[in-house]
């Protein structure tokens, strides 16, 4: 067996049935959706056209969403479909940025996770989902695509179909017939501040990027709250910055301790810094979960393709290396090299592995960058270098700076990460916080000052914090639907 949906957009009439009949089933909460119309406008009066789009979870044959949830919350059923267990949800959001297409919301009432389950529990008895059933001219068509006698394999065995972003590879079982591009593409009728019926003021922060100036270009006139703002936040930028400092703070003495063993000794002081930072990264990853109770099981009850498990237990790993290091060192003993040997692998995983989680999240398009692993890399040498005013840093800022720029300014593989690099190019803290006060000047007192190089270092750390924070948010402001 194997569901889908066809939205045969001949016939929808953008009566809001089907969202309505969702929100009835599931007792949807205000302010979220799982099923609801996208109204598109086209033209100049009287030369006018509108078309409507149903817009809801795809189903993905390769579901990212899937692959990203540490506790199997998601999973996709033998049947086709992609099904959610809300009590098996963290709430730590990776599955809203690892969605391309915006379908799924953290539930108010819950706090969990919650998108469309094609009404799994309809489909079971042999019913079919409401939105199909009160769509008063049959625009919505669900059924199994391997049952050759149903409704749905004749449609897809002989009527042309679109799908939305099949660029991402995820295999997409939602088929729109005759569907407008402006429709399928959110660049193309980006979200206004204002809708006809409703506000949705977080989206005013978005500039206007229609894909031309003509006043007849697509615009979108009518949509639901964009569910997917900042679904990581502050937290998250925080999280990278600290975790940056605890890898930085050991790789930098660890790699002085190797290359010079004569005239430096890699002390347990600086190595109980890094355990605190690692464990303010911890911290801040609870703390942005919306169940924290629950942040153990992803390590007791773990789904290890996503890399929130794997990067759950290369920081448990880090945090449990150092703490024997600090043992030793306050016990008056060297670290065997061997050991430093393992704790530098497990720092440097420690900064790296966000850069696959960050892969994994299929939703933002600027994270998809294969500069993001060695940046991170970078990041973290640079901030244990500031932290303790090693020479190094007057190497590492211009090479952190040249990627900052490449990530900004460099190509861009889809137009949704071209917006986001430019959101960032036009925030005021790019130039003045991330470029000037965390670069520029930091270096111009190292060459120019030495003495001050403390002062330096914590210019630096200010610019990397703003850059965190800037490259985590722009991605989330470009709309997925």
């Amino acid at each position: 067996m194997n569901y889908a949906f066809v939205i045969d957009n001949r016939r929808c009439i953008g009566c809001h049935a089907c969202s309505v009949a969702c929100k009835a089933e599931h007792e949807v909460p205000l302010g979220v959706a799982r099923t609801w119309v996208k109204y598109i406008e086209k033209g100049e009066f009287p030369q006018t056209r509108r078309t409507f789009t149903v817009t809801r979870c795809n189903h993905c044959e390769d579901a990212p969403c899937v692959e990203i949830c540490p506790t199997t919350a998601l999973f996709k059923r033998r049947d086709g479909i992609v099904d959610f267990d809300p009590r098996r949800c963290i709430g730590c959001k990776a599955c809203m940025q690892g969605c391309p297409y915006d379908a799924i919301y953290i539930d108010p009432q819950t706090e969990t996770a919650a998108k469309c389950n094609f009404c799994a529990h309809r489909v079971e008895v042999g019913l079919e989902p409401p939105c199909v059933t009160v769509c008063p001219t049959q625009a919505i068509v669900a059924g199994d695509l391997e049952d050759n006698a149903s409704k749905i394999a004749g449609i897809v065995g002989r009527i042309p179909l679109q799908v939305r972003k099949p660029e991402k590879g995820t295999r997409p079982k939602v088929f729109y017939i005759e569907a407008d591009a402006a429709s399928l593409v959110p660049s193309a009728a980006p979200p206004p501040s204002d809708y006809m019926w409703s506000q949705a003021p977080q989206a005013a922060a978005l500039p206007p990027m229609p894909l031309t100036e003509d006043a007849g270009a697509p615009r979108r006139t009518y949509g639901v709250k964009e569910q997917h703002r900042n679904s990581w936040g502050w937290k998250v930028s925080a999280y990278l910055w600290t975790k940056s400092i605890a890898a930085g703070l050991y790789l930098v003495p660890a790699l002085l301790s190797l290359l010079y063993p004569n005239s430096y000794v890699l002390r347990p002081g600086v190595c109980l810094m890094a355990l605190l930072f690692l464990a303010a990264t911890g911290v801040l990853l609870v703390w942005d979960l919306r169940q924290p109770q629950r942040f153990l099981w992803t390590l007791t009850r773990p789904q290890w393709r996503s890399w929130l498990v794997r990067g759950a237990y290369v920081i448990t790993a880090y945090g449990m290396l150092l703490t024997l290091e600090v043992g030793l060192g306050f016990l008056g003993r060297t670290p065997p090299l061997p050991l430093t040997v393992v704790t530098m692998f497990a720092a440097t995983a420690t900064a790296v592995y966000t850069a696959f989680l960050f892969g994994q999240s299929k939703g933002r398009d600027l994270w998809q960058s294969s500069l993001l692993a060695p940046h991170l890399v970078i990041q973290a040498l640079t901030a244990g270098s500031a932290l303790l005013a090693a020479d190094w840093l007057r190497y590492l800022l211009p090479l952190n700076g040249l990627i900052v720029a490449l990530e900004v300014w460099g190509r861009h593989s889809t137009e949704d990460a071209r917006r986001a690099a430019h959101l960032i190019e036009n925030d005021l803290r790019f130039p003045v916080g991330v470029l000037a006060i965390g670069h520029l000047v930091p270096l111009v007192l190292l060459w120019v000052a030495p003495s001050l190089d403390a002062a330096a270092g914590s210019l630096a750390l200010t610019g990397l914090l703003l850059w965190e924070h800037l490259y985590v948010q722009a991605p989330q402001r470009i709309p997925n639907a």
